[in-house]
């Protein structure tokens, strides 16, 4: 079967590329290869169902800033496609989207099956043609140039391919054929295990924190050249130990280094954001003053959820009945670390089907990131997470996945 596009992968980026690519040049005959029967599955389970599209940062210097890997490459597509066109492409066709208090956009729907309509309305209006449950077998580029598939449906000619298959390590291996790097995928975007006292039984409970990344001694960890080991924003209490936005952005940009600590970290918590020891001691020693005749578990000085303030006085052993006034400086010197700089033992990690994504992939080297064509094989593309770009939680993955699919189908149509 000839065709003049061969997208392989029926995900984010290859929805999108196919949908451009159609309206750009409508006498283009596209297709898209899925390996499994359902298409769009991580649309479908992202934000809990409910897709989270993209994120409400609109300066194509500032979205960068969210991207361990691709931060610097995505720099100039950014400037092409970004945020506020992809708002634009849903609610032109409908589909009504609503920004959240912390900059993450969904379908006011509520529901990911809003983003699936819409794609599968757009490739069956532009006539778009889609094959299921077609695993890639082969790659390969012809004398004439003209790309070659072998399938598990056949052989598929076409003059222009993209591939758009996600962390795929077949895919990746038929692209390491065609002279391609791959840079080893590791995960991005986990949960961090923690058995620790002080956290037992608090699960669901969430609270504004600072988390810095330290090593087994408790040294501050490196990571790379950005040196972003320390995150702010809610940090989720687990069965597991620790998630949330905090932790997820933590374990993005240390997905390489604590993946070489095969997960053996320690991590530094400041329950206060804001407030130093120092800061926070002082504050203690005023309450201890102004406060000096009440009781101690009658009073929450800070912005704290209970429960993890009342765990904070039992660990440190407080009486119950003890008066402000009866608390030692030792005492007292002891709480503020425990608020601001409280170390806790990580043992291995926690991945999630809604929050999987890889680090790693083809290396960006091997890119032209004006039309997201491949440098080594004329006439193919790749978008997504074929390529070594992630992101921290938040929307910012599919932002990468809508923005090379829109680059790559402008080359593409022409």
């Amino acid at each position: 079967m000839i065709f003049d596009v061969l997208i392989v992968g029926g995900g984010a980026a290859g929805f999108f590329a196919a949908i451009q690519i159609a309206e750009r040049n409508p006498n283009l005959k596209v297709v898209i290869l899925e390996r499994g029967k359902e298409v769009l599955t991580k649309v479908k389970i992202s934000g809990g169902g409910r897709c989270n599209v993209t994120h409400a940062e609109f300066v194509p210097n500032e979205l960068t800033k969210s991207y361990p890997r691709g931060e610097k490459e995505l720099r100039g597509p950014f400037h092409t496609f970004a945020s506020g066109d992809t708002m634009a492409f849903f609610e032109e066709r409908g589909v009504a989207l609503k920004i959240e208090e912390d900059g993450r956009i969904f379908p006011q729907a509520n529901t990911s099956q809003a983003i699936i309509d819409c794609f599968m309305e757009e490739i069956n209006r532009l006539g778009v043609k889609l094959n299921t449950q077609c695993g890639v077998k082969n790659i390969a580029q012809l004398e004439d140039k003209t790309w070659k598939l072998t399938t598990t449906q056949g052989e598929f000619l076409s003059r222009k391919l993209m591939v758009a298959s996600g962390s795929n390590p077949k895919i990746w291996k038929l692209l390491e054929n065609l002279g391609h790097t791959i840079v080893p995928p590791v995960p991005s975007l986990f949960t961090f295990n923690i058995k620790d006292p002080r956290i037992n039984g608090l699960m669901g409970l969430s609270t504004p924190a600072t988390v810095q990344l330290l090593d087994r001694k408790g040294a501050p960890l490196k990571i790379d050249s950005t040196k972003k080991n320390i995150a702010g924003g809610p940090l989720l209490i687990t069965h597991w130990g620790m998630s949330g936005p905090a932790i997820l952005k933590l374990s993005a940009w240390g997905a390489r280094v604590l993946h070489e600590h095969d997960y053996q970290f320690k991590i530094k918590v400041n329950w206060l954001q804001h407030y130093s020891f120092e800061e926070t001691l002082e504050q203690l020693k005023e309450i201890k003053t102004d406060e000096a005749r009440k009781r101690v578990f009658n009073t929450r000085p800070f912005d704290l959820p209970k429960r993890l303030w009342f765990r904070f006085l039992e660990e440190l052993g407080f009486d119950k009945n003890v008066k402000w006034a009866e608390v030692s400086h030792q005492l007292l010197r002891q709480l503020a670390k425990e608020l601001t700089e409280a170390e806790f033992s990580v043992n291995g990690k926690s991945t999630f089907k809604e929050e999987f994504v890889t680090a790693g992939g083809i290396d960006l080297k091997d890119i032209n990131f004006k039309t997201f064509q491949s440098k080594r094989c004329e006439n193919l593309y790749l978008a997504g997470e074929v390529l070594n770009i992630d992101a921290i939680t938040g929307g910012f993955n599919f932002q990468n996945a809508w923005t090379g699919a829109f680059v790559a189908a402008q080359d593409i149509s022409k």
